[in-house]
């Protein structure tokens, strides 16, 4: 019993959820868009970092080649000018700097490979945001066309007004004609007390008639001439 009801206030508040998602989309669609810029700016300002430390080493490199290729120049002269204390000694030196170089350049291709990954996801979260914010304003205005539709449905459809006119203007046209209504019970009484019969049996030739015709009238006009 516990867990149905669990299952069924979990159920609810994930409908509310939704509810509450679908009317306020455009402030959270607005509000994701925002959180992704300050991502992406943040993502930003560790890409610089980034490059500005390799651009560092790169010039620590360059300033310790540069000292290298001095003692180097120096040691040659040391062996050369018989003091070969001196030469071992800058050797040692010039051994100690291309280590540091050798481990710097290691850290610069680390930080280039990192970079190139930044820049990569960089590209793509500027892209991505682009294509959000027309999404955003494509969004905007579809709800201004649906705000615009339910208004529309709530002034012509909203008390069916026309469907109730439609049915009125149904209902009086179908309704019987109340004059072909009277003929026919005229009709019907006068079968019923016969007083039609003998003028129908004296149009079918059987008796005299019981009215004047214009027949009666030419025949007699005949005779007289």
């Amino acid at each position: 019993m516990f867990g149905t009801l669990k299952t069924l206030i979990a159920g609810a508040s994930a409908r509310s959820e939704e509810t509450v998602r679908d009317i306020y989309a455009i402030d959270l669609i607005d509000q994701k868009i925002r959180e992704a810029t300050h991502n992406l700016k943040s993502a930003k300002m560790a890409l610089a970092s980034l490059i500005q430390r390799e651009r560092a080493e790169v010039r620590q490199i360059e300033a310790l080649q540069t000292r290298i290729d001095d003692l180097m120049t120096r040691t040659g002269e040391a062996l050369n000018g018989g003091r070969e204390d001196l030469a071992t000694q800058a050797a040692q030196a010039v051994a100690d700097l291309e280590n540091e170089r050798a481990a710097r350049q290691q850290t610069v291709e680390r930080l280039e490979a990192r970079i190139l990954q930044l820049r990569q996801s960089v590209d793509t979260a500027h892209r991505r945001i682009i294509d959000l914010k027309q999404g955003a304003i494509a969004a905007r205005a579809a709800r201004r066309e649906q705000g615009i539709q339910r208004r529309v449905n709530q002034h012509l459809g909203g008390d069916n007004a026309m469907q109730e006119a439609e049915e009125l203007i149904s209902r009086v046209l179908g309704e019987d004609d109340p004059f072909e209504q009277g003929e026919i019970l005229r009709e019907i009484d006068g079968n019923l007390d016969h007083k039609t019969l003998a003028g129908r049996m004296a149009d079918a030739g059987f008796g005299a008639q019981g009215k004047s015709t214009a027949s009666d009238v030419l025949a007699r006009l005949k005779s007289d001439a």
